[in-house]
């Protein structure tokens, strides 16, 4: 294995592939991606320790959802079963992908923490218990200060966590060899990084905009807020999906089964 470096461009093909291949099986990777919020919403409910257990098994769900996507592309029908894909491949990659996942946690929680420093805790408090939030809350300079400082600090941890799982999964690399080899990936590929993420910002912002001028036309603003949440669950599926071939594109492989095609197909 190793590092492969694409023209930017590919990260406009990424989004492209991500969704040709959800319309490809619609049902089934909607129902997967519902699944998965399902179950971070369930691990989520567990006294005391349930936000960090769903934080734990974020990558190896999002792992489930990549191998869904491989599957898709590949002309199959994903199976519900395919979202435990990273417990199911043998103790070793189990344990590795656990490995992770608790690694992901603390990350993300000491992010939380280096936030509330900013603020008191009440943009942590808001993502971990919950609550409503108010104008007061949102126009406080400290309580923006905690958000712009968790954000600038969630980046280089998803950056970090965007191939391991796939690499741990796939290839069989270690958590500590994964994070850097998916951190290196990632900046490598930086252009195509950048453009595929924005080529997101524009599909998000496309429907949002399409979704406000059907309600404006129809005389009832209200349908805006009506459709909006279901659109962006179904925008979010697709996203997840895309993330698949960034990966596939990004290595390559000895491995017929795993070496990246060309970037343009899905």
């Amino acid at each position: 294995m190793k590092l492969n470096i694409v023209p930017a461009r590919t990260g406009w093909l990424w989004v492209r592939a991500g969704l040709r291949t959800f319309w490809q099986q619609p049902l089934a990777l909607s129902g997967l991606f519902f699944l998965f919020i399902t179950v971070m919403s369930v691990a989520s409910l567990v006294p005391y320790l349930g936000n960090a257990l769903a934080l734990g098994l974020l990558p190896a769900a999002t792992l489930g959802l990549m191998a869904a996507t491989r599957e898709a592309s590949q002309g199959k029908f994903p199976m519900p079963s395919i979202l435990i894909s990273a417990f199911r491949a043998g103790r070793q990659q189990a344990r590795a992908m656990a490995v992770l996942g608790v690694i992901y946690a603390l990350g993300f929680l000491a992010v939380l923490g280096i936030s509330a420093l900013f603020d008191g805790g009440d943009f942590a408090r808001l993502y971990l218990v919950g609550g409503s939030l108010t104008r007061e809350m949102v126009e406080s300079p400290a309580f923006q200060n905690a958000m712009w400082v968790a954000m600038a600090l969630y980046l280089p941890l998803s950056l970090l966590f965007w191939h391991a799982p796939a690499l741990v999964h796939w290839h069989g690399v270690s958590p500590a060899k994964s994070l850097f080899f998916s951190g290196v990936a990632c900046l490598r590929n930086f252009g195509a990084m950048t453009l595929f993420l924005l080529g997101w910002l524009g599909v998000f912002s496309l429907v949002g905009a399409g979704l406000l001028m059907l309600s404006m036309a129809l005389g009832q603003p209200e349908l805006m807020g009506m459709l909006m949440f279901p659109a962006s669950l179904l925008l979010a599926a697709m996203f997840f999906c895309s993330i698949y071939f960034s990966f596939r594109d990004s290595f390559v492989t000895d491995d017929a089964e795993t070496s990246p095609p060309n970037p343009s197909s899905p």
